[in-house]
């Protein structure tokens, strides 16, 4: 079998990038649950110990926690303070949560994935479905996910792209003759 070593290494690379992005959903989300990114956010710049202080963390995991989130670029780092920060374009994915670019539902979407995995598999089995009420923690995930989208550009963009929807429920209900009849008189 002749291998074509620079299509495989692409793989590889990809593969590992890959691996790197499904290391980081736990890792987010930790720093999510914990209140870490919003810790930093509020406090600025913290070395592990001021924020071990801050969160009641323990101080040897916060290192971990921020040294993988600096070197994933999630945090900044400084060299001479020895403190990670937060920076304001990653306290907007992170952070703030009316934020446009607020991305911390993905993070949870990619981990209720995970955790319904059995009953997909047996779908793929099976051929049959799965209950969206069954797979747990979607409903709140894609919630979180979908929520700043709607919040930043619903009304704002999407309904006004929509000829004549804005005038119409600015108007309010119109009630259909048959619905007005079921109604009786007002």
């Amino acid at each position: 079998m002749d291998i074509n070593t620079e299509r495989l290494n692409e793989l590889v690379g990809k593969m590992l990038g890959d691996l790197g992005g499904a290391a980081s959903v736990p890792m987010v989300r930790i720093g999510d649950t914990l209140g870490l990114y919003k810790a930093l956010h509020q406090g600025g710049p913290m070395t592990p110990g001021e924020l071990a202080r801050q969160t009641r963390i323990h101080e040897r995991y916060l290192r971990e926690w921020l040294s993988f989130n600096a070197a994933s670029g999630y945090l900044s780092y400084d060299e001479v303070s020895g403190r990670f920060s937060l920076p304001p374009e990653q306290a907007m994915v992170f952070v703030v949560e009316d934020s446009p670019v607020n991305m911390m539902g993905a993070f949870d979407l990619m981990a209720a994935m995970q955790k319904n995995q059995g009953q997909i598999e047996d779908a793929f089995r099976t051929g049959g479905g799965v209950p969206w009420g069954n797979l747990q923690c979607m409903f709140c995930a894609t919630a979180r996910f979908f929520r700043p989208g709607y919040q930043n550009h619903l009304v704002q963009h999407w309904l006004p792209a929509l000829e004549g929807v804005v005038a119409k429920l600015e108007k309010g209900p119109s009630w259909p003759t048959w619905a007005a009849a079921a109604a009786g008189p007002r």
